[in-house]
């Protein structure tokens, strides 16, 4: 019986120590979506200025499909033509049509963030549709309604300008500081208040935005203007991008007309200057 165990036992070990090549093994690779993606980095990066302008600015309509100039890179029309880029190299068109850039008249001063300032001067005005008119800032040549006490109403303004294409109605103070804007918009002191040129300025944003979206005017919208002396309504004749040095808006003018400056939102070197002239 023992010995019939013992052989019993002998035959499982023999069993148990067969060679493993003589065993069949076979591998399944796992599918690719089980492996991770690797997380090493080998995208080569090229430096770029980071000046560029990316904004709604610089878009552009895509030029129709076919045409000349369907392959070439930043081809096509601007999406907000207002707003072009590089406008001091002649590249502002806005919908007025093609914008005059004034490099600034001579004596003008201007604080950056400030508006121009009015002086003494003999400056070239250009008037729509008519020839350069040689006048002293500061005469009453041309129609000049000076600022006088009986001008204010009891709120403390000088009258109130409306815009009805861009929806706006606002008080008019005398002063272009920091107190009157915060009213509404600021009279240029010493320009007329009636006959001739007002200029007005106004903030484009913040708690006062009065003036926020004068740059988007077209040819022909009106203004109108009213104050103790009466009521006109002006047509926009031109809006334009000016450098911050630029004052030919606020001097004296044969024609009755409303200049409105405001500043261009993120280039304090700049300002929209927005002409409109005396219908009728």
């Amino acid at each position: 019986m023992k010995i019939r165990s013992f052989l019993l036992a002998m035959m499982l070990c023999a069993l148990c120590v067969t060679q493993a090549s003589a065993l069949e093994y076979t591998f399944d690779a796992p599918e690719d979506y089980l492996f991770g993606q690797p997380t090493s980095d080998d995208t080569i990066y090229e430096w770029e200025n980071p000046n560029v302008d990316r904004s709604k600015n610089a878009a552009l309509i895509a030029p129709g499909f076919g045409s000349p100039t369907s392959y070439l890179p930043g081809s096509g029309e601007y999406l907000t033509p207002n707003l072009v880029p590089g406008a001091l190299n002649g590249g502002l068109v806005n919908q007025v049509g093609s914008a005059n850039i004034n490099g600034g008249t001579t004596g003008s001063s201007v604080i950056p963030g400030q508006y121009p300032s009015v002086n003494g001067n003999v400056t070239m005005t250009q008037i729509p549709g008519g020839s350069p008119t040689n006048i002293a800032q500061g005469s009453t040549t041309g129609g000049y309604t000076e600022v006088t006490s009986d001008l204010y109403y009891s709120n403390g303004s000088l009258g109130t300008l409306k815009i009805p294409s861009i929806g706006l109605t606002v008080g008019v103070y005398e002063g272009t500081g920091s107190a009157p804007l915060l009213k509404g918009a600021g009279h240029f002191t010493n320009t007329s208040i009636w006959d001739g040129n007002v200029a007005l300025a106004g903030h484009n944003r913040g708690v006062r935005n009065d003036f926020g979206k004068i740059h988007t005017l077209n040819a022909g919208d009106t203004i109108t203007l009213t104050t103790k002396l009466g009521t006109r309504t002006y047509a926009v004749a031109s809006v334009e991008k000016v450098s911050v040095n630029d004052s030919s808006g606020t001097a004296p003018t044969t024609d009755n007309r409303v200049t409105l400056y405001t500043c261009v939102m993120n280039q304090p070197e700049y300002r929209w200057k927005v002409t409109a002239i005396q219908q009728g």
